[in-house]
């Protein structure tokens, strides 16, 4: 019998994809002229409706996934979480970044026209749900909420690792569209390989955004700007997140820094992409033989897919095999009711930076419960070792409480290197686990993402699928009630009167 992980997803035809694909077309013009705070009753009442279902939301995903119960929770909720935040966006409108130029003739640079700046949905968004997170990252994650809360309407291509997950997610997330007034067509789920591309290449389609593998995902963006007009993708591809541990850190903690690193390179199978994949210790420490003890004892956790495993199994290998490595845990698979193996963590010692540095492959990410250590025995050799990573979501460093000044120069050195790499920096924590907060960045340089100026968590992510507008001298009855000099909306905006002088107009609340 085949197991659902290893079903072959079924293909949408031509005449739906072409439904769904009209429909998110015409709600375009709805959708986004809605009020912000209309959109957000929406977006609050899918929050509610999928809290009213997460057991049967949850069941369903243990089953599909094989992840634990308590993981799937907490996702599901952060998942809600993420939809009302959104809202919140919303109801203050600070995200529109308006902005009035009132008409000056004696401003400095010449007459000054009256202009009027606000953004504004950029259209249909295409989301592909990713394998690992069959909520926060799938059907109604931070993709859908965030291309929603922009006034977009979302066609949302389904993983084939959650179908009935991702089938009984999409009917509750159009129910509470529709129960809410949203039109028909503002979210809409396909399947099937084929019609994901086919949906990309459609001029219908006014972005991307896309969470999973480097080939599949830069095959996608590289679809996305070839059409006739191209339009953005937002990918987040692959990524290594490499940790720092300073001789000082190793001196007070060491112990803690070993549990740590097990811990976070192996939760969930290694299967996050903050994953801490390259681990770069002092030379000479006895933290890789603790590394290895402790891997040695965590148990066999299912991978997501067979497909994942069968990639993840050629890539230890791969890497097992590289010259000057060491392999110090060798993993091993076990057969699961599910069908899909699960895998026990291997780590790899490369020994110098130099080694590591000799085989490229052990710098490109393996998407599971694998990783490579690597000791560095000058500061020389840890800038080299990190100047060799490509962009990563993530750089995490271990530091001495206290650190004297011999340490406080070397990191001092060493943060601007690793914030040039990546889009977070992390000190004496694990990067696994992102904070779903204003401030969060969630990106980095290719091939971390496409497109290293957004991120795909937080609230800034509505940015991804918004577009700037001005209109000069407009007369206010052709206007958006956005611009209107009455603010009939009470929305937050910036102006600048004549003479230079700013104001800043709060949101009414």
């Amino acid at each position: 019998m085949t197991t659902t992980a290893q079903q072959t997803e079924p293909e949408e035809t031509h005449d739906e994809i072409e439904r769904r694909l009209d429909a998110a077309t015409v709600a375009t013009a709805d959708w986004g002229q809605q009020p912000p705070k209309q959109r957000a009753e929406a977006l609050s009442a899918i929050a509610d409706a999928l809290d009213a279902e997460s057991a049967t939301l949850i069941a369903e995903a243990v089953r599909e996934s094989g992840l634990p119960e308590g993981r799937l929770t907490g996702e599901l909720k952060r998942t809600s979480v993420q939809l009302r935040m959104f809202a919140d966006e919303l109801r203050d409108g600070s995200y529109l970044r308006i902005a009035l130029d009132r008409h000056d003739p004696d401003f400095v640079l010449g007459n000054r026209p009256d202009l009027r700046r606000w953004s504004t949905p950029i259209g249909p968004v295409l989301v592909y749900a990713a394998s690992n997170f069959p909520f926060a990252f799938s059907v109604a994650g931070g993709d859908t909420a965030s291309a929603l809360a922009a006034g977009c309407p979302v066609v949302l291509k389904a993983h084939p690792g959650h179908p009935e997950t991702s089938r009984k997610t999409a009917e509750i997330v159009r129910s509470a569209l529709a129960a809410s007034g949203a039109p028909e067509g503002t979210f809409a789920m396909i399947t099937g390989r084929e019609a994901g591309v086919r949906a990309l290449r459609d001029p219908r389609i006014a972005a991307g955004a896309f969470t999973g593998s480097v080939a599949g995902g830069r095959a996608l963006f590289d679809i996305a700007v070839s059409r006739p007009t191209p339009i953005p993708f937002y990918g987040e591809l692959g990524s290594i997140n490499p940790a720092v541990v300073t001789s000082g850190a190793e001196r007070e903690r060491g112990e803690q820094v070993a549990a740590g690193f097990v811990g976070s390179f192996t939760l969930g199978a290694g299967q996050f992409c903050t994953k801490p994949g390259t681990l770069l210790l002092p030379r000479g420490t006895a933290l890789p033989s603790r590394i290895a003890e402790l891997a040695g004892d965590v148990a066999p956790a299912r991978m997501l897919t067979s497909g994942i495993a069968e990639r993840y199994r050629e890539r230890t290998e791969e890497l097992a095999s590289a010259p000057g490595i060491e392999v110090l845990v060798r993993g091993a698979e076990h057969d699961d009711p599910s069908g899909v193996p699960a895998v026990t963590p291997t780590v790899l010692h490369a020994g110098s930076v130099e080694n590591l540095l000799n085989s490229p492959a052990l710098l490109e990410e393996n998407f599971g419960p694998c990783a490579v250590i690597a000791e560095y025995g000058s500061d020389d050799e840890l800038h080299s070792a990190l100047a060799a990573v490509e962009g990563t979501l993530t750089v995490t460093a271990h530091t001495a409480q206290d650190p004297d000044e011999d340490e406080r120069r070397r990191l001092g050195r060493l943060v601007p290197l690793a914030a040039a790499r990546s889009g977070r920096l992390v000190f004496d924590e694990w990067p696994t686990g992102v904070a779903v907060t204003p401030a969060q960045q969630h990106g980095g340089p290719y091939p971390a993402t496409t497109a290293v100026s957004h991120t795909s968590v937080g609230t800034a992510a509505i940015d991804r699928f918004l577009r700037p507008v001005s209109y000069q001298n407009a007369p206010d009855f052709l206007l958006p009630d956005a611009l209107h000099e009455s603010n009939p909306l009470g929305l937050p905006r910036t102006t600048h009167e004549a003479g230079s002088s700013r104001r800043w107009d709060a949101p009414r609340k």
